[in-house]
């Protein structure tokens, strides 16, 4: 029998759960909620990734797991970091300004100061920028007497970054990574850059982490420090680390162990910048033990769209794989559609912004059109302009403002108008001819005495003693090529004069000569631009439009409609989104895959993958027949992108799906288009097949009203001799076969190698 007189213990109750946990869904919580040891959180588009590191840091605090200051938060971005702050500030009920929470330059820096003279530095150094170091590096060029032409220091300050962007200080370079950079000389030149900078007391963006690495590997003393100081560290977008941040992090989590990154492997899309998506995949050696958690309840888009983005993204092999989900009803399919051509294909989307912005179904700001290269919005560009519909260019200028371009129409302006002395001055010495700031200004002298605009005193001054003789030579050469490219516009057409100036002006050259990731785009920026030349009679006339186009663009209101790389869409979500260029070639990138192979194959996939999970609604993909690109017409194959896409998620334009193949089928697709008739100056097509799917493996594509036979199989060999009839050169005999092209003589057009899928039997015409 109990005691009457004995008090019960009753066991206290449990903490109420905070209310910030009730928001988050099963696995989101349980990213939060496993605070100790290494955590991995597979985080796929829409997922809430940043409430789950914003929350997780909130209840580290309320844990009381570790004081503001034992806590490392770090991100890629200052936008981030600052968004971060605020929300943990709301969820904890104050300022969060002890925590070390930022960008990794920005912690790498703080800590860099206070260890500054270990490294040779005072506390107090400066940080280059890009400019700076440029400078820096052209006066170590000269005194090694390189050739800047052939090695511009633009080039070689970026070669000396991403080895800094891979922890290699100048004594840690192979000869393989040197190779014969600078003559071969560019180790020498590093280390004595890296010289140059300690007499500057100076850092440039790399030496943030880098003289930390250097710092935490030879102090240990310095190293313990700040791995008993942080307890726990939070990373930002794990897969889009290089090797200099992964190293760096390694080291501050090897104490405590307690490091939480949020990635997804499945949007590593900047390895040309540096980021080693082997980071985020091998997470679980690094760190045994780990706990991984992977968010895939998506809260952006509908389920044809994560179906169709979760069905491409599994054809790649390195990845840890996850599935996105949503508990909103379908939504549309995806829309693949096939155009005609580039012309066609913007005329297509832009049609399609107009019926919403007229329908009013969602704001402009909430529309996109997403590129694979920057050239691709010229056409897009044009055709928004020409129907009134604003935009803006995210992430760049818009075409006619890029500095390649206004160079270019710089030349073209002098071309047109000697007297435009804006323009010639902009390019007198672009590429660099030796015509000096000094020279330039005896130009400009000479105008104002004889009262004559800077050319036509240019053309005096070069038959005296005013200039140098090394600047003269040069004054007189340019004017020289002036008078022959204004001769030429005289007998031919614009485009050939344009295309000679660009090649003979040295302007292609010094853009071949750049080895920056930026220099291929620019030189198919250039090629665009031709293209874009092609539409008008002559060249005043084109320089006209482009006046008035610059003119239009000016005080765009803020309901707009964003024009972007495909790069730059990252971590941005619309509810309508355009994917044109679906083509090979141009998606997956040619470039890419000859660089980089079965590596850059997969990175391209999951930036095809980034462009349709940016779409909240709707998402449409387009690809065309023919592409004018860098001035010739080609006729285009859809992108395997195309292909790999589930058909139960995307709106196919014929019974079968647009191509009726599997991911393992390696069949030869292409349209055939049929001549039916001239419409508008452009011939139009249909299938010589009534509409029907035909009995020699073919199957009808309607486009814009037309309809078009598609090859499900390879088709029939053409043989040498066979005459046949191309849409664009017209009839003639095919002379050589090589698999799927052919080289035909053709009857006006001469020799050309084309698609065997864009030609058809003479006699079937």
């Amino acid at each position: 029998m109990s005691d009457p007189f004995e008090i019960e213990e009753v066991p206290p109750a449990a903490p109420p759960t905070p209310a910030y946990l009730n928001k988050l869904n099963e696995a989101q919580r349980a990213a939060v909620e496993v605070l100790d040891g290494p955590v991995l959180v597979l985080a796929g588009a829409g997922t809430g990734k940043t409430r789950v590191l914003t929350t997780r840091l909130a209840h580290l605090l309320q844990q009381r797991k570790a004081q503001p200051w034992q806590i490392l938060a770090v991100t890629f971005t200052n936008k981030a970091a600052t968004e971060m702050r605020e929300r943990v500030g709301e969820l904890i009920g104050g300022p969060a300004e002890s925590i070390w929470l930022g960008t990794f330059h920005s912690i790498g820096a703080r800590i860099l100061r206070r260890h500054a003279e270990l490294v040779g530095l005072k506390s107090n150094f400066t940080i280059l920028d890009t400019d700076d170091q440029i400078r820096l590096l052209k006066q170590l060029l000269s005194a090694h007497n390189v050739d800047e032409k052939k090695w511009p220091a633009r080039v070689l300050i970026g070669v000396i970054q991403r080895w800094k962007d891979r922890g290699l200080t100048h004594d840690k370079i192979s000869s393989a990574d040197a190779g014969d950079l600078a003559g071969g000389r560019l180790r020498q030149i590093y280390e004595e850059y890296q010289g140059r900078l300690t007499t500057l007391n100076a850092a440039d963006f790399g030496d943030l982490l880098l003289h930390c690495l250097t710092i935490f590997t030879t102090h240990e003393d310095v190293l313990q420090t700040y791995q008993r100081q942080f307890r726990y560290l939070l990373v930002d977008e794990y897969q889009d680390t290089n090797v200099a941040q992964y190293l760096w992090l390694r080291l501050l989590a090897k104490q405590h162990r307690n490091i939480a990154c949020v990635g997804d492997d499945d949007q590593s899309i900047y390895a040309w910048r540096g980021a080693e998506v082997g980071n985020i995949l091998r997470f679980e050696k690094d760190f045994p033990g780990a706990t991984v958690v992977r968010l895939e309840q998506n809260y952006r888009s509908t389920e044809h769209i994560l179906g169709a983005a979760s069905g491409l993204i599994s054809k790649n092999e390195g990845r840890l794989g996850k599935t996105l989900w949503t508990q909103s009803d379908g939504g549309e399919r995806v829309t693949v559609r096939g155009v005609w051509d580039g012309e066609e294909e913007a005329r297509t989307v832009v049609d399609l912004i107009e019926e919403i912005q007229r329908g009013r179904v969602v704001p402009l700001r909430e529309v996109a059109v997403l590129v694979r290269a920057s050239f691709q919005t010229r056409e897009f560009e044009e055709r928004l302009l020409t129907c009134g519909v604003p935009y803006r260019v995210v992430g760049g200028p818009r075409f006619y403002e890029r500095q390649e371009i206004r160079d270019a129409l710089a030349y073209l302006r002098v071309i047109n108008q000697p007297d435009d002395d804006l323009a010639f001055e902009r390019i007198v010495n672009r590429p660099k001819r030796g015509i000096g700031d000094a020279s330039v200004q005896a130009m400009q002298i000479a105008a104002r005495t004889i009262n004559a605009p800077l050319y036509r005193a240019a053309q005096q001054v070069a038959d005296t003693d005013e200039l140098k003789p090394r600047a003269r030579n040069a004054v007189s050469n340019l004017i020289a090529s002036f008078e022959r490219w204004r001769a030429m516009a005289e007998a031919l057409p614009h485009t050939e004069v344009a295309e000679q100036m660009l090649e003979e002006s040295g302007y292609t050259e010094m853009l071949m000569n750049d080895k920056s990731p930026e220099a291929a785009g620019r030189l198919e920026n250039l090629k665009e631009l031709v293209v874009a030349m092609e539409d008008f009679e002559n060249l005043g006339g084109f320089l006209e439009h482009v006046a008035l186009v610059m003119e239009n663009t000016a005080g765009a209101g803020q309901d707009v409609v964003n024009l972007m790389t495909l790069h730059s869409a990252k971590g941005l979500e619309f509810d309508t989104v355009f994917l044109p260029g679906w083509e090979e070639e141009i998606f997956p990138n040619k470039r890419s895959l000859d660089e980089s192979g079965a590596a850059g194959l997969e990175e391209e996939r999951r930036l095809a993958y980034v462009g349709i999970t940016r779409a909240k609604r709707k998402a449409f993909v387009l690809f065309a027949a023919n592409r004018h690109i860098h001035g010739q017409w080609k006729s285009s194959v859809p992108s395997r992108f195309v292909g790999e896409l589930p058909d139960q998620h995307v709106e196919l334009l014929s019974e079968r799906g647009l191509y009726g193949n599997t991911a393992d089928d390696e069949s030869s697709i292409g349209v055939t288009p049929v001549p039916t008739k001239l419409f508008g100056g452009r011939q139009r097509w249909r299938s010589r097949y009534g509409g029907r799917p035909a009995a020699r493996g073919m199957s009808d594509m309607v486009i814009d009203g037309e309809t078009y036979a598609i090859r499900e199989s390879k088709p029939a060999g053409y043989a040498a001799g066979v005459r046949v009839f191309h849409q664009k050169f017209g009839y003639g005999e095919v002379l050589r076969v090589e698999d799927n092209k052919l080289e035909i003589a053709f009857d006006k057009a001469g020799v050309k190698k084309v698609m065997d899928s864009f030609v058809v039997l003479a006699s079937e015409v």
